[in-house]
C-alpha cells in the first residue's frame, strides 16, 4: 500500500509552497514506511509515500521520464495485473526500460497513449500524471474506486491525496460535513470521493 498527496494551479506560483505538500505526505506515513518522495514545480507540487515491494531502485516516486523533450511526472498507487502485457506492446513500439516496476510502464503505457490507456489497464490503481509541457494533469482511480482518491477545488487549486486527512492540511480546506454524502455512504457502503462548493 503506498499513497500520494499534491495541488496544482495554473495561475498561482507555488514554489513557495514546499512546507504544504510536506505536511500532506506525512499524513500518509503509514500507507507508505519504506520512502518519501517530492516533486516540486511552479505550478504543481506532489509527494509520495511508498511501500516497497517491486523493484527498490527503479521504482522510487515521484517518477519523471522524459520523452520527446517533454516531461512527463507520475505519482501511483496499486497494481496492474496485465503489467507484462502493456510492457511487451511497449517494447514491440521501440520502448525501452530500466526496471521492473508498474510505475515504469503505466508512465510510458501513458506516454505512448494518452487517456487511452485506462481502456488497456486492468487491475487497482489511482494515479497522477502530470505533463510540464502542455501544464496538463491527468488524475484518475481505477473504475470501483478500490485504491482511493479523493480531490476538492479551492481559488482555482485542486487538491488530491489518496487519504481526506492529507487533504485538510492544505490552507482554507475547512472540514464539513456533505450531508448527500453521509446518506451515500450509509446507503451503499462505501464511498470513495470527496465534494466540494468552491468550484
Amino acid at each position: 500500500m503506498c499513497g500520494f498527496a499534491g495541488f496544482a494551479n495554473l495561475q498561482k506560483d507555488l514554489s513557495e509552497d514546499i512546507h504544504i505538500i510536506k505536511n500532506m505526505n506525512k499524513k500518509l506515513q503509514k500507507r507508505g514506511t519504506d520512502e518519501e518522495g517530492y516533486f516540486f514545480n511552479r505550478n504543481i507540487n506532489l509527494g509520495h509515500r511508498r511501500l516497497i515491494i517491486i523493484d527498490e531502485k527503479n521504482g522510487k516516486q515521484p517518477m519523471t521520464i522524459k520523452h520527446n523533450d517533454i516531461n512527463y511526472t507520475i505519482v501511483y498507487n496499486g497494481q496492474i495485473y496485465n503489467k507484462q502485457e502493456i510492457k511487451k506492446e511497449l517494447q514491440q513500439l521501440g520502448y525501452e526500460f530500466i526496471g521492473y516496476s508498474d510505475t515504469e510502464v503505466l508512465l510510458k503505457a501513458f506516454i505512448h497513449y494518452g487517456t487511452n490507456i485506462l481502456h488497456r489497464l486492468n487491475g487497482i490503481f489511482s494515479f497522477a500524471i502530470w505533463n510540464d509541457k502542455e501544464k496538463e494533469l491527468f488524475l484518475v482511480r481505477d473504475h470501483f474506486g478500490i485504491k482511493p482518491l479523493y480531490y476538492t477545488i479551492l481559488n482555482n487549486t485542486i487538491i488530491f491525496a489518496s487519504e481526506i486527512k492529507a487533504i485538510f492540511e492544505y490552507p482554507q480546506v475547512e472540514i464539513e460535513i456533505d450531508k448527500t454524502t453521509v446518506c451515500e455512504l450509509f446507503g451503499l457502503r462505501s464511498c470513495t470521493y470527496s465534494r466540494s462548493r468552491n468550484f
